[in-house]
């Protein structure tokens, strides 16, 4: 098999971008990619650091995000795994990416730009539900932002496809995969829904 490692080589296998891919670029939030940006629940964040490149879902009963000012996105910190892929990736290398979802949408707008995270007292205490606060917020520099085309969420039929979750593995039985045992199980399915409804936040 031969790989593509030159740049003109790569380009000519394509087409000219159309105009209207190059157009929709924006630096801040326009009134409109704040609408869709602020109707969203759900945003993959990738990340990048020495060991690698990390992309975790983050997702809110609200907007996932908070505008601190046009240029300015505050993402909360919400309990998870505390592995922190993400986290440290940001503290070593502030490069970020974002894709927001909308259910029902096939258009996803994403977000280039930098990060950084605080323990700041009252960003944290702008994000507090049900008496709880979130360890850090990362805040994010807008680089650009723009829309992405609706093909590859309307090939996978993603909203429209219907449940095809039948039959998949669970995460106990993943883990007990992997860990030869040692972890996860029936045991562990069986109470993680109780362990995540009472550290949702």
């Amino acid at each position: 098999m031969q790989y593509i490692n030159d740049i003109t080589a790569l380009e000519a296998l394509y087409g000219t971008p159309g105009a209207a891919s190059m157009r929709k670029v924006a630096r801040q939030l326009t009134p409109l990619y704040r609408k869709w940006i602020m109707a969203s629940r759900l945003c993959v964040l990738s990340t990048v650091g020495p060991e690698g490149v990390d992309g975790s879902p983050r997702g809110d009963d609200g907007p996932v995000v908070t505008e601190l000012d046009p240029g300015t996105l505050a993402l909360p910190d919400w309990r998870g795994n505390n592995r922190l892929d993400s986290l440290l990736n940001i503290v070593r290398d502030p490069r970020v990416a974002l894709m927001f979802m909308v259910p029902g949408s096939n258009n996803v707008v994403r977000v280039n730009g930098t990060a950084r995270l605080t323990a700041d007292a009252d960003l944290r205490a702008r994000f507090e539900k049900k008496g709880k606060q979130p360890a850090t917020v990362i805040v994010i520099e807008i680089g650009e932002i723009y829309s992405q085309c609706a093909r590859a969420l309307m090939r996978a039929e993603t909203w429209t496809g219907g449940d095809h979750s039948a039959g998949l593995p669970t995460v106990g039985e993943i883990l007990a995969e992997v860990s030869q045992g040692e972890e996860g199980g029936a045991r562990y399915d069986r109470e993680w829904g109780a362990r995540a409804a009472k550290t949702m936040w």
